[in-house]
């Protein structure tokens, strides 16, 4: 059945039918669909446009086709209809006859979508965000046992500082936390309800869409019908929020996949998201990792094309706005797998605190504690950063760390070092020296697992 067809002598071509019909991906929807549609049907009992047993012969035709397809849903598959609203509506006419045909009255299928689609995202938002949770809590997990566990920092990709590999996992819960700030913003902003505003120019029935709009557990109605059933912003929001997060991923993943390599050989990761090779049996490949941050890319693909299509699209529903779903399901449930993966890869980490610890002792990492060691006792830091400089060129010229320095030679360059200087170059010094807010300094490490521990389960709760 087609719920347009009166103006149509001819059917639609085979060709152009399958390309025109979103049943495929949209069925997903059918909830979403069947809730508003409960929800419009008693906007118009109340309105007196519909008597109040219409109303509930179609509450109860509704319920029952929920329960049905909550139960198998296996007939969207077979079904020709064109997209999930049709597919109810056709349901609904099987069951009530006429009544079934009532309904749509002062709908149209713009509005419905629009008012679908935001019901699906507040709905997934919140699942979305409790993988967010899951994730962090992992990485707070991780960092508690090793806030003091010593781990090389880099800039440029080269080494440049120590810090731990609590610090540097709280990093990313850092970062994590931000993309729920983003989450909730986009969530706060598409909490409008856009039915009643029918295809364009608003319901010709007196309905009352403040009350239509709380019944469906909206914050607040829409403003303006035109911009109600065209507006895709919080599409494009959505698929900003994860494609960020999904970047904040990819530099989780590289930076693992580093550390779990030979040449760094910090980090294992556990058998369960780890591969072999067909050919070369001693391989452990981080393909969970790799996945992740290749995965990120197609995120970022999906929300570029995106706005690649709205930015010419004119006011006020145009059907190429049909590609918003396919664009957003697929990046949600993308990034609620890559966290999911993401979680799996950080319960099962284990670092080598011995390589760690090797790694943390060569290399020069400790060069700026040396020029703040010489700032304490009055050398200027620009002097201080030139003499440090000079004796990390003489302990390259002959393979020696800066505690491995011979005091007298030392001393030619920087006179004001005392033989003391050995013990504030060690890997405990270095990192309690950093002791301001935000620090690698274990204390302070232990001092954010306990308040993210503290709101975390404030959140979940």
């Amino acid at each position: 059945m087609s719920l347009w067809g009166g103006r149509f002598e001819k059917g639609l071509h085979p060709a152009f039918d399958s390309f025109n019909r979103s049943l495929p991906f949209d069925r997903r929807l059918w909830a979403a669909d069947i809730e508003g549609s409960r929800a419009w049907a008693r906007a118009h009992v109340a309105a007196g446009s519909l008597g109040a047993r219409e109303g509930k012969r179609l509450q109860v035709a509704l319920t029952k086709l929920e329960k049905e397809l909550a139960r198998d849903d296996s007939p969207l598959d077979a079904s020709a209809s064109e997209d999930i609203h049709s597919y109810v509506e056709e349901r609904l006419v099987e069951a009530l006859g006429s009544l079934g045909k009532k309904l749509h009255a002062g709908r149209s299928r713009n509005d419905q979508v629009a008012t679908d689609l935001r019901l699906y995202c507040k709905q997934r938002i919140v699942e979305l965000d409790a993988s967010l949770l899951a994730l962090m809590g992992a990485l707070v997990d991780l960092a508690e046992p090793h806030a003091a566990t010593p781990l090389p920092g880099y800039t440029h990709l080269q080494r440049a500082q120590i810090l731990t590999v609590g610090h540097h996992a709280l990093a990313y819960v850092e970062i994590l936390a931000r993309d729920r700030s983003r989450l909730a913003d986009a969530a706060r902003r598409l909490d409008e309800c856009p039915l009643g505003s029918g295809a364009l120019a608003g319901t010709g029935f007196p309905i009352d869409r403040r009350a239509l709009a709380r019944d469906l557990g909206f914050a607040r109605a829409t403003r303006n019908s035109v911009d109600a059933v065209s507006d895709r912003d919080f599409v494009a929001e959505l698929l900003f929020v994860v494609g960020l997060s999904a970047a904040h991923l990819s530099r989780l993943a590289e930076d693992w996949i580093f550390q779990a390599s030979q040449e760094a050989g910090f980090l294992e990761l556990s058998d369960a998201v780890t591969t072999g090779s067909s050919l070369m049996p001693q391989k452990k490949n981080p393909d969970s990792l790799e996945l992740i941050r290749g995965k990120g890319a197609r995120i970022l693909g999906r929300l570029t094309g995106f706005l690649a299509c709205l930015r010419s699209l004119p006011l006020a529903y145009d059907k190429d706005l049909q590609e918003d779903k396919e664009a957003l399901f697929e990046s949600l449930d993308t990034w609620e797998a890559c966290l999911t993966v993401a979680r799996l890869c950080v319960e099962g980490a284990c670092f080598d605190e011995e390589a760690l610890r090797a790694a943390c002792l060569s290399g020069y990492l400790n060069a700026t504690e040396l020029a703040d060691y010489l700032v304490e006792r009055g050398v200027p830091f620009r002097e201080a950063h030139d003499q440090v400089g000079q004796l990390v060129r003489l302990g390259l010229s002959r393979g020696l760390e800066l505690a491995e320095l011979p005091l007298e030679r030392a001393q030619e360059i920087a006179p004001a070092l005392d033989a003391d200087f050995v013990d504030a170059l060690g890997i405990p010094s270095v990192l309690a020296r950093r002791r301001s807010l935000g620090g690698a300094n274990p204390r302070l490490v232990r001092n954010e697992v306990r308040r993210w521990k503290k709101q975390l389960a404030k959140e979940k709760s």
